[in-house]
């Protein structure tokens, strides 16, 4: 697994574990307990780098990429999943999946964005940035979902909307403003995820719910922090500064009122164990549901809308 740069001293500790682990495997040395020091040791430190990253460090783990992606969850949480593909009026867009499934016994429609995790498939889902067609396609299953009755379920994973002219000519941002309109009226329970990074109107035309939940070590803003220093300061090495005066963190955003739970990673990020990240980020889901489960139609919406005009106003209180 590649390691980040603050994670230097551990990676170095880990080296030593897997050359320990080869010797022992010639079974002529017993070395498990000189092991198990070490991964203590590990294990220490990565509990002690992990309870104070800064901002620029969760960028830094919102992005790796060994964090489980929106189909990993999709495979672990979601039975008899049925994609549906397109929008009806362009054509398909591969950065965001959509499709019917059951969460935990429930039928549910579930959407969102695929960065990929190889070259290949990275641009086979444009890295998850999505262009109209893919925020039309949350559109039509958003409404399919409101037709039936249907929970919705989304996992925020993107740097922001693809950018290109294309996109542009066919009408990104009118695209991303009708997602978060229909967010914010179907008449069904809806829960967001954010996964990993969720950048800007690419994340919030999915993340205009009832309930956001936000993985603890996932970020989450209205543009990337190379983005905002390039406009501030003219200079995209001050990524760093503006991360920090951005609030992106999952902590500063619980205390403005932007998301309505953090949900634990493992010690090390999602990255060092996803099977456990997903499992978490499961019951969470669970439970944000069955919390909106006795509200009908207009309670849901007005809880929905009410929870948007109000953000922010904890943090100034």
């Amino acid at each position: 697994m590649q390691s980040l740069d603050f994670e230097k001293s551990v990676a170095e500790l880990e080296t030593k574990i897997e050359e320990l682990r080869h010797l022992s495997d010639g079974g002529h040395v017993n070395i498990g307990n000189e092991i198990a020091k070490l991964q203590d040791k590990v294990d220490k430190q990565l509990r002690a780098l992990y309870d104070k990253l800064t901002p620029a460090q969760k960028v830094q783990v919102a992005r790796h990429a060994d964090r489980p992606h929106c189909l990993d969850y999709i495979k672990s949480l979601i039975e008899d999943f049925v994609p549906l593909a397109g929008d009806r009026l362009f054509g398909e867009d591969l950065a965001v999946i959509g499709g019917l499934g059951r969460f935990r016994g429930q039928s549910c429609v579930i959407i969102g964005q695929e960065r990929g995790f190889d070259t290949e498939s990275r641009i086979k889902h444009n890295f998850g940035m999505a262009k109209p067609e893919g925020y039309r396609k949350a559109q039509r299953l958003m409404n399919l979902a409101d037709h039936f009755g249907l929970p919705i379920i989304t996992f925020v994973d993107t740097a922001g909307a693809f950018p290109g002219v294309e996109a542009e000519a066919r009408g990104q941002a009118e695209a991303i403003a009708r997602s978060i309109e229909t967010c914010l009226r179907v008449g069904v329970p809806f829960v967001s995820c954010i996964i990993g990074e969720g950048g800007s109107g690419g994340a919030i035309a999915l993340a205009a719910s009832n309930i956001v939940l936000m993985l603890e070590h996932a970020i989450y803003s209205v543009i990337s922090p190379e983005g905002c220093a390039s406009i501030l300061w003219r200079d995209s090495s001050n990524a760093a500064e503006a991360a920090a005066a951005l609030r992106i963190t999952a902590q500063d955003l619980l205390q403005l009122g932007i998301i309505d739970t953090i949900v634990p990673e493992p010690i090390g990020g999602a990255q060092r164990n996803p099977k456990k990240t997903m499992e978490n980020v499961g019951d969470a889901l669970e439970k944000a549901l069955e919390s909106l489960s006795n509200l009908d139609r207009k309670a849901l919406i007005a809880d929905r809308r009410k929870k948007f005009l109000d953000m922010g106003k904890k943090g100034l209180a």
